[in-house]
């Protein structure tokens, strides 16, 4: 029914663990991703099922594959941890889908392993479905990000503030490789170690720098790119991760484990949304810096096979870091650019973003609705752009000297048809993720769950009068303000 293989495990036994799922009293499998599951050749109508179930919940290992546990060490906000690992996943192994890619098919929540640190090792229902929502909203937004295959009810409870449901989720990702992965060699002066994952991750993620020159520092350099290009992708939709920690920074360029994330409705750069982020150390606008901050943590644990000479090393890494910022800059801008409808690049441009984003600040605009009313104004009604603010007057003003900047450039003709397809009109707004999430966990009711899922699955393509409120924010006093990791 499932046959994968696992160049992981390949590996030196020091990567890894060997563990298997632990058994639950009774799998049903609550959703089933068809598509991505045709997309990695596998037959979605034999896996969507109880024998499918089964499998992902942990309760039947099929004949061949090797289930592990993945280590690595990390720095969680901020303070360096040298052992963590996947104290609640379990990776059965890979596949290669139908564009040659290949991916990791892991359980989240399987189960005890020797990383569990005194866990559970299990998964509540609310973050599983939260987890399944969200990732796959970003895959439709275009981020690139980890997937969800499959969530299972267990049957069994899970104890955390309160007695709770209990799910599995399968993952789907390009690799579960993370920076906390390198530094835990790092941290144990593994020099062969980091050597041997480097090589892996360059043969399995980034072939193109085989026989480069550097391949270990050109390593470093195509990972800053992708960090770059993806936090820039969370700031034009207004997501904020909530926890990252370089154990959560994946050496792929995708977004992985959405513990406490969430969508800012009213823009403030300094929102925050995780219970556990105390001090906003991963505030809406720290991000693209604590990315740059992760990324000298890698440059740090790959000195040793950067260069031999400490010092050229430490030259050449971090002038890789400094151009990071650099290359974030660039991508952000020119996301904004098009969000805005621009199609040319002029140097003022960066300012009149700005001028919007402090009017969007003072009067509590939704950042969603904003961008995507500003298309209504391309195509000639300003009202609904201007009903978001308080100050119409600044708005107007504002309006004026955008109106300017677009009439010097071409004559476009699809120009908001080009704005509506950066611009989203559904995100998955908290009070809709929260309201579904309650349904499942309390009723057994997993409908709204499923007419959210379907919304998030188009976000750019209006559905309608009739659906509108999904596309709206919540009122002020229902917003949700604290959200919460999934252990």
């Amino acid at each position: 029914m499932l046959s994968l293989s696992n160049t992981y495990s390949g590996l030196p036994g020091r990567f890894f663990a060997h563990v298997r799922p632990t058994g639950v009293a009774q799998p049903r499998m609550l959703k089933f991703n068809h598509p991505l599951a045709a997309e990695l050749g596998l037959d979605p109508g034999e896996l969507d099922s109880p024998g499918g179930a089964a499998i992902f919940s942990g309760n039947n290992v099929p004949e061949g594959i090797t289930p592990i546990a993945m280590a690595y060490a990390g720095h969680q906000f901020g303070g360096f941890v040298p052992q963590l690992g996947d104290g609640r996943a379990i990776l059965l192994g890979e596949v290669i889908d139908r564009n040659g890619i290949r991916r990791d098919i892991q359980l989240k929540g399987a189960g005890r392993t020797p990383y569990s640190r005194g866990g559970d090792g299990r998964a509540a229902l609310g973050p599983v479905l939260r987890e399944y929502l969200i990732s796959e909203a970003m895959h439709a937004l275009g981020i690139p990000t980890t997937r969800a295959l499959a969530a299972v009810a267990t049957g069994d409870e899970v104890y955390r503030e309160t007695v709770l449901p209990g799910a599995v989720l399968t993952r789907v990702a390009a690799s579960h490789v993370r920076v906390g992965t390198f530094q835990f060699f790092a941290a144990r002066g593994d020099v062969e170690g980091l050597k041997t994952l480097a090589d892996y991750v360059i043969d399995r993620l980034y072939p193109e720098l085989k026989g480069a020159e550097a391949p270990y520092l050109e390593l470093l350099r195509s990972v800053a790119r992708r960090q770059a290009s993806l936090v820039a992708q969370w700031m034009h939709v207004g997501f904020i991760h909530g926890v990252m920690n370089t154990d959560n920074s994946s050496i792929s360029g995708e977004t992985i484990d959405f513990g406490p994330c969430a969508f800012m409705d009213y823009y403030s750069p300094t929102t925050v949304f995780s219970s556990i982020d105390q001090n906003g150390r991963y505030q809406y606008q720290n991000q693209p810096g604590i990315a740059q901050w992760n990324l000298a943590r890698l440059a740090e644990t790959l000195l040793p096979i950067i260069d031999e000479n400490t010092e050229a090393a430490v030259e050449q890494a971090n002038q890789v870091v400094v151009d990071y910022a650099v290359a974030f800059q660039a991508a952000w801008l020119a996301g904004m650019r098009r969000k805005i409808g621009l199609n040319a690049s002029e140097e003022e441009d960066g300012a009149m973003i700005q001028s919007l984003l402090d009017l969007m600040q003072r009067d509590q605009v939704d950042w969603t609705s904003a961008f995507r009313r500003l298309g209504d104004s391309v195509r000639g009604d300003d009202t609904p752009f201007w009903s978001l603010f308080e100050d119409g007057a600044a708005a107007d003003r504002w309006l004026t000297s955008w109106r300017a900047r677009l009439a010097g450039e071409a004559a476009v003709d699809n120009r908001a048809q080009m704005m509506d397809r950066v611009n989203p009109i559904y995100i998955p707004r908290n009070h809709l993720v929260e309201e579904a999430l309650a349904a499942a966990i309390h009723d057994d009711d997993l409908a709204p769950f499923a007419r959210l899922h379907d919304m998030l699955a188009a976000p750019y393509q209006d559905r309608g009068p009739t659906k509108s409120r999904y596309g709206e924010p919540a009122p002020r006093d229902g917003r949700v303000y604290r959200t919460f990791c999934g252990t």
